[in-house]
């Protein structure tokens, strides 16, 4: 968990718009790639020359749509199956979103948010057999479904779709995860416990000891730091935008005892430190029972995890002297993995490449403990050039599939 971000992570929503406008990232960022629908409706009729489209200089199939309440989804009458461009011109006069569904089960297949009046933004779809409707939802105002439009064909050859979730939908697994969270709390008092006692009874190396188990509980119940709110950087701050660094007041919480261990400082020095972290702990286990999670936030955060792990783990900015950055990640992947059993029932339906996200996960977690070595951990710095590769690949790999469960997981507009 995290106080403090070095760059703005990305909604799930901009995720899956980002793949939306980049014609060459759409199909790995988000679910944009269009498959087949299953709907009845009026065939496109393959005579209207005047609006069919033509090839574009990158090899591509040109459509232009047209985005307005009055007018949504209009001008794309010769309908044909592949990889294809639609040119979407809000010709409105407010800010609009966009979607391309299958009218019979609002199954989005792609997207665009943000189309300014009088502007255009490419959607890059693969399509295959089957029935698919333009929904244009303006800014403050009613959604327009446009007409259905029928690919002939195969629905074979496509790329995926996926239903919206709804908030409704979000709140039985994110109660879950509260009560998981609720569950891991004793733990994480009596591991601080520990650690405090050792500092108070001078002893370094037994509260050096102390120090990572009691860590890497708090980590691997990264998907609720939001609803932690300041008891985050109470407990886990780092020195990011304090001004003082390391002896800033403000700096306080497990890194702050770790900086100390590492560093020599005297108990007297640090025991302050331990009792406020002990309070701080006790006082979140306590007000745990009446926090409540966003539920529009669960998916958004299983991805934020592994993502901060690479922004901050896997480049050591949050390394204080323990050397332990390696042991942290592979917290990290059990805390996605907690977060990701929680959706696994809003995620399969939806989700054809569920295993191998997990096996994404499976050899993340092994190329992280090779480095593990009875109680010791691989230092950062000592890892191989190799072992340092397969680590950067193995997890900007699993960072990327989990941006796809944030963006199947955002709620969005249906109305």
């Amino acid at each position: 968990m995290r106080r403090h971000h070095l760059s703005p992570v990305p909604s799930a929503r901009h995720l899956l718009v980002a793949g939306a406008v980049t014609v060459a990232t759409a199909v790995g960022i988000g679910v944009l790639a269009v498959g087949g629908g299953s709907s009845d409706g009026p065939r496109a009729n393959p005579s209207a020359s005047a609006s069919a489209p033509a090839k574009a200089p990158d090899g591509l199939r040109h459509t232009s749509v047209e985005v307005s309440e009055g007018g949504c989804g209009h001008g794309w009458t010769d309908a044909t199956r592949g990889k294809q461009v639609f040119d979407l011109r809000n010709t409105s006069s407010r800010p609009a979103e966009v979607h391309l569904t299958d009218p019979a089960n609002g199954a989005v297949y792609g997207e665009v948010e943000g189309l300014g009046p009088g502007t255009s933004r490419p959607l890059s779809v693969t399509l295959g057999g089957g029935s698919y409707a333009f929904v244009c939802l303006p800014e403050d105002a009613d959604a327009v479904t446009g007409p259905t439009v029928r690919v002939p064909g195969p629905a074979r050859g496509g790329g995926p779709a996926a239903v919206p979730v709804s908030q409704q939908d979000l709140i039985p697994p994110t109660i879950a995860y509260q009560k998981w969270v609720a569950g891991r709390m004793d733990e994480l008092v009596r591991r601080t416990d520990a650690l405090r006692s050792a500092i108070h009874c001078g002893e370094p190396a037994t509260a050096r000891a102390a120090w990572l188990p009691a860590h890497l509980v708090y980590e691997r119940m990264g998907a609720a730091y939001g609803a932690f709110g300041d008891a985050d950087g109470a407990i886990n701050g780092t020195t990011a935008g304090l001004s003082g660094g390391v002896h800033d007041p403000d700096f306080t919480g497990f890194h702050r005892l770790e900086y100390g261990l590492w560093h020599g400082q005297s108990a007297s020095a640090l025991r302050p430190v331990a009792d406020q972290l002990v309070k701080d702990v006790r006082k979140l286990r306590e007000d745990w029972s009446q926090a409540r999670m966003d539920p529009a936030d669960l998916g958004l955060r299983a991805h934020e995890i592994m993502e901060n792990t690479v922004q901050f783990e896997l480049t050591g900015r949050t390394d204080y002297g323990s050397g332990t950055n390696l042991a942290t990640a592979r917290a990290n992947v059990d805390g996605t993995r907690a977060v990701l059993r929680r959706l696994e029932p809003l995620l399969k339906p939806r989700a054809p490449w569920l295993p191998e996200l997990k096996s994404d996960l499976d050899r993340t977690q092994r190329t992280l403990e090779r480095s593990h070595h009875g109680d010791h951990w691989t230092t950062l710095d000592r890892l191989s050039r190799t072992g340092r590769q397969r680590l950067n690949a193995d997890a900007g790999t699993l960072v990327e599939r989990l941006s796809r469960v944030a963006a199947l997981m955002d709620v969005r507009r249906t109305r």
